[in-house]
């Protein structure tokens, strides 16, 4: 969808302030798995892509590691057992170069006008890649955009040979090809080298087949989905279809979302708080995505498609919108939604301001307003955490340890008739409050092993100030509580007890970390601080309040 149809569609849907708070929401049954429920869960669901240019100010290097940003990934590994997965790359990748003889991890070029040009890496580069949990799993993008083969295989091989195979899941041929300025944007002439690139470098450097993440387009797919051009739109199912996995080294697919954008002025104007924590407009903006991910599921295998990169407002974020607890609303249900739809990875994306991304974007310089952290001081701010990163707590620990978990969207649900595709625009709820369901399939327990509620409904810390009440509704969960097995023994059974953790914060336009918790705790410094708070309730009532998510634990 161009900018102007996706601005002009979203200015039609009802205004936020017109989204039922109803005081309760009684949720209804049965417990068991619904048939529209997930593929199983990958338990690094929720992973990152960070910026070829900036992934060494992220990480720090062996002699000097940075502790914040190997602390807050270590808070993910703890509560899953797997670490998130990291995606090298961006736009940065199609301008980086590789020098075996540099000291440096990383050299970018950048002009007296602080415009960065390109960069460079050296061994040192993939060696502070030690400092990541043990097992991280990586994707390296390579330059495709410079039409420099011999550029692409050394640095394929100085990872391969930097990281191995116990590390690398997969290579990534440039970065939103459906952005070159040259012809390497359709179908064809994009499968062609694409096909011939991958078979070449697994040939030379003898990879194990598949190890090729194809497409890492950008642009909305058209809609519908049959309109004219819209089949021929570069993507992954159009590269797929003109051959592009030809040779069999195509493992995944990758696609990018940005929901909003502050790339130019007419979508500057619709980048906004409320049109960002809204459910109705996040799941009308990926239920675009469904056609194509059923087509690569089938082709490439369950768990083939991934969100490679993504956040909510493109050329580096909006400020008061993307580093507020808002975004960190957006996120819970944006990954949520997305794995309801067999998306079997997201990497948020990390980085900066970046020239010639776009001519009129807002952004100039410092480190990306959408980032979920700062590493290190810059233009935008000093070292912190921002309320994002607390959804990812939540997230992990939703998915805990296991292996076996499928999700299902329960409540408002996807209203689509998912046999056809082209009434696919699924989720017509006018409301803020959703609900999803975890089941462990490895369990015999019939009903979901936790709840994740979420009420989006915006309530600002300026209301607060203004003596403005917080709303709250009750959700009814009674329908998915555990059975008892002593009903209808003739002795009267209590409820049973479900225990409660709290994502919150003063409200959605807060972008202090420090006054975000989640279970109570703080994550400002990296680690945990405050006290471990949960809660107990009986018979199934849960009240969440506006601009706040519960995961309730059956």
């Amino acid at each position: 969808m161009s900018p102007l149809l996706r601005t002009l569609a979203y200015l039609l849907l009802p205004p936020l302030a017109l989204a039922a708070n109803l005081a309760e929401l009684k949720l209804r049954g049965p417990s068991g798995l619904p048939a529209s429920a997930s593929h199983e869960l990958h338990p690094a669901l929720s992973s990152f892509s960070i910026e070829t240019a900036f992934l060494i100010t992220y990480l720090g290097n062996v002699s000097a590691p940075n502790r914040l940003t190997l602390d807050l990934l270590d808070n993910l590994h703890e509560r899953t057992g797997v670490p998130a997965e990291i995606r090298i790359g961006g736009i940065t990748a199609d301008s980086t170069y590789w020098n075996g003889s540099q000291t440096q991890a990383a050299f970018n070029f950048i002009d007296d006008k602080g415009v960065l040009h390109n960069t460079t890496i050296g061994p040192a580069f993939f060696k502070a890649m030690s400092l990541l949990p043990k097992r991280t799993k990586i994707t390296m993008n390579l330059n495709l955009d410079d039409l420099d083969y011999e550029g692409a295989l050394e640095v394929a091989r100085a990872t391969w040979t930097g990281l191995g195979p116990d590390r690398v899941v997969a290579f990534e041929l440039g970065n939103e090809p459906d952005h070159y300025s040259r012809p390497v944007q359709t179908p064809k002439s994009y499968a062609n080298i694409w096909k011939t690139w991958s078979r070449n470098i697994t040939q030379a450097l003898k990879l194990p087949k598949p190890l090729f993440q194809i497409a890492a387009t950008a642009e909305d797919p058209l809609w519908p989905y049959d309109a004219p051009g819209a089949q021929d739109q570069l993507g992954c199912v159009s590269a797929l279809a003109a051959g592009a996995n030809e040779f069999g080294t195509a493992n995944y697919c990758s696609e990018h979302t940005y929901q909003y954008s502050v790339c130019d002025p007419p979508r500057q104007a619709i980048a906004t708080l409320p049109n960002l924590v809204n459910h109705t407009r996040l799941a009308m903006f990926l239920d675009l995505w469904q056609p194509r991910i059923r087509s690569v599921r089938a082709q490439l295998g369950p768990h083939s498609y991934l969100n490679g990169e993504y956040s909510s407002v493109s050329c580096s974020g909006r400020n008061n919108v993307s580093n507020t607890f808002g975004q960190a609303l957006w996120l819970l249900d944006t990954t949520l939604y997305s794995a309801s739809l067999n998306i079997s990875r997201l990497y948020i994306h990390q980085g900066g301001p970046l020239a010639l991304q776009s001519s009129t974007q807002l952004n100039r310089g410092g480190l990306s307003f959408y980032n979920l952290w700062y590493p290190i001081d810059n233009l935008n701010g000093n070292v912190t955490v921002f309320p994002s990163y607390s959804a990812y707590l939540f997230l992990t620990e939703a998915i805990g340890k296991s292996k076996t978990l499928k999700l299902a969207n329960i409540y408002p649900g996807r209203q689509a008739n998912l046999s056809s595709i082209t009434t696919e625009m699924g989720d017509t709820s006018a409301g803020q409050l959703v609900a999803y369901g975890f089941w462990d399939t490895a369990l015999k327990q019939k009903g979901p092993t936790k709840l994740a509620l979420i009420n989006m409904e915006i309530y600002n810390k300026t209301q607060a100030d203004a003596g403005v009440k917080r709303p709250r509704t009750v959700f009814d969960i009674s329908a998915y509580l555990p059975q008892n097995a002593a009903v209808g023994s003739g002795r009267e059974i209590p409820p049973p007890v479900v225990t409660v953790k709290r994502l919150q914060a003063p409200g959605a336009d807060i972008k202090d970390g420090g006054l975000t918790t989640w279970a109570g705790q703080s994550f400002l410094m990296g680690k945990g601080k405050g006290e471990l708070v949960t809660e107990t309730f009986q018979g199934g009532r849960i009240p969440v309040r506006a601009s706040e998510a519960v995961l309730v634990f059956l």
